[in-house]
């Protein structure tokens, strides 16, 4: 599925974007993760998404 985001849509998703880069440079620089920890973590949720939606496709 293709979406398309309006100019309110967009300047939201630069908000998030930004948000999710302050923390994860935080996260880094306080030393709670570095790189490889924050690429580990994304692809576990990555695949925790797909779990989940597998899950739900089966039931419905």
């Amino acid at each position: 599925m293709r979406v398309k985001l309006t100019p309110k849509g967009r300047e939201v998703r630069d908000i998030v974007s930004d948000l999710f880069e302050r923390h994860a440079e935080g996260l880094q620089s306080k030393g709670v993760l570095g790189p490889e920890g924050l690429i580990d973590i994304t692809g576990s949720l990555k695949r925790m998404e797909r779990y989940w939606t597998d899950q739900i496709r089966y039931i419905y």
